[in-house]
């Protein structure tokens, strides 16, 4: 990672920037959740949802929280509690378009990688959306058809998932839409 880019947790300062990202990655794909949904997600659990600062602004977020196995957040529903689980679900990985294509998405996923390593999870799960479903096949994640991702993600959301430590993404490869 170079010298100007970090990866920290979020803060009160980020959310005009994370919730204008994710409009503009998911609310084409009518898979925008808005302000109060997103920070549910990230304040149930802080250690594993994170900022990707560049030039001293943010220019990408992931969101992860437990989840049980086969299981998704509801794009509706802001989280009440987190869960107990050795599953980290992938809700969000999100870089700006204008620093998309130099490795940052990976940088995120590694980053997330070795923070769940270290907290215990054994899995990773995520739902692609977008058509990202080989992006992820790529990197160790397998497709469960029997786990229907219905409700609020569009027909085409695959549920997938990948035992810990997964392999990295290629530096300078990103999905165009990562995950919901």
């Amino acid at each position: 990672m170079s010298d100007d880019v970090l990866i920290r947790p979020i803060g009160a300062d980020d959310w005009d920037s994370i919730v204008a990202m994710e409009s503009r990655a998911y609310a084409e794909l009518g898979l925008s959740e808005g302000r109060k949904v997103l920070r549910s997600r990230a304040e149930v659990s802080p250690e594993t949802s994170f900022v990707l600062e560049a030039a001293g602004r943010a220019v990408g977020y992931l969101l992860a929280l437990p989840y049980p196995a086969d299981r998704y957040p509801d794009l509706r529903r802001a989280e009440e509690t987190g869960f107990t689980s050795r599953n980290l679900h992938l809700h969000d990985i999100v870089v700006a378009d204008a620093y998309r294509r130099r490795g940052m998405a990976r940088q995120l996923l590694d980053h997330l990688v070795g923070t769940a390593l270290s907290c215990g999870y054994e899995q990773l799960s995520l739902v692609a959306v977008g058509g990202s479903e080989r992006f992820w096949s790529a990197r160790g994640f397998t497709a469960h058809p029997e786990v229907v991702a219905s409700g609020s993600y569009s027909s085409t959301a695959v549920y997938m998932s990948t035992p810990l430590p997964i392999a990295s993404a290629p530096a300078g490869s990103s999905p165009r839409h990562e995950v919901r």
